[in-house]
């Protein structure tokens, strides 16, 4: 079905368009291109070197002598977005939810859940590095005093990954708070009271009414969460541990934190600076967007509650 346009003029939208365009154009698109083109070169960013060398970069990715340090950044990306997206998107719908209580002062407390969206990624690791420093961070001197335990949490490799990975559930949970409170105060009431008179207790109802109820706005955030770890959490990691420490076999290749985003840094900026190789990582790592982004269109969509009569 065809709606008649509210422009009278066809010229007028693309008017109104170009200046996102243009943004999308320069920023985006051109960029991306060229890292296509240099992906098929050999080429050193400090010597200003350039050479075609056709599929030799990726063929380096998955049988160089660098491949085991790729398939090590490309299992640990995986893993730091599933874990980071479930336990983001369910504590949220969790918190969401006692938020939107009728209690004294609730806007006062949903004002202090959702400021850490306003800060940057960069700001966050800054916070989350002063909180955990293992010799004068406040975590660990309660913990001392609690429990007489001072974790050493930037260099063991499993309290890293766990600890870039709150980081991220952190700096996101105002985002995805917003989104749920927006939906959980335009939920009909009598959904919640139908359930309540049937006896349901209200662990009973968040699962059976409300979850479903919120199907559509936690497919969105799935997909913007997922996002945000695969290249927004760059500056996290960054900060916080620079993409280690080095794990035990086999997770000795590189860091236990160095995601794929942080390896394409690494190998384009780093000592080597093989920016035809970063560039190649680069590509794949769009393409594993891309292929996240139809999985989750294909097998997400059909679980979402639309309405009363979805």
């Amino acid at each position: 079905m065809l709606y008649p346009s509210v422009f009278r003029n066809r010229l007028l939208p693309w008017v109104l368009l170009m200046p996102t365009l243009f943004i999308l154009l320069v920023f985006l698109y051109y960029p991306t291109l060229q890292s296509i083109v240099l992906s098929f070169y050999r080429s050193n960013l400090f010597l200003g070197t350039r050479k075609f060398i056709g599929l030799e970069n990726y063929r380096n990715i998955f049988g160089g002598p660098l491949a085991p340090s790729w398939y090590q950044a490309l299992f640990q990306t995986l893993l730091f977005c599933a874990v980071s997206v479930s336990l983001g998107v369910g504590v949220s719908a969790v918190i969401a939810n006692l938020a939107n209580l009728p209690i004294r002062g609730i806007r006062v407390y949903r004002l202090l859940l959702i400021w850490p969206f306003a800060l940057s990624p960069a700001m966050t690791g800054t916070i989350f590095l002063f909180l955990f420093n293992p010799e004068v961070g406040l975590v660990n001197n309660m913990l001392e005093f609690l429990f007489r335990l001072r974790p050493r949490w930037l260099d063991d490799p499993g309290l890293a990954f766990a600890l870039v990975c709150l980081g991220a559930v952190w700096k996101n949970l105002g985002y995805n708070l917003v989104f749920y409170l927006a939906a959980l105060q335009n939920m009909p009431k009598h959904i919640n009271e139908a359930a309540e008179i049937d006896g349901a207790g209200g662990i009973r109802r968040f699962f059976a009414v409300t979850l479903p109820y919120l199907s559509p706005i936690t497919f969105f955030l799935m997909f913007t969460n997922l996002t945000y770890t695969l290249f927004e959490a760059f500056a996290i990691v960054d900060i916080l541990t620079r993409g280690g420490p080095v794990g035990p076999e086999p997770f000795d290749a590189t860091g236990v934190t160095t995601t794929l985003v942080y390896k394409v840094f690494q190998d384009g900026f780093g000592g080597s600076s093989n920016m035809g190789f970063a560039a190649a990582q680069s590509v794949l790592l769009i393409a594993l967007a891309g292929v996240f982004t139809v999985l989750q269109f294909r097998t997400g969509g059909s679980r979402v509650y639309y309405g009363e009569n979805g």
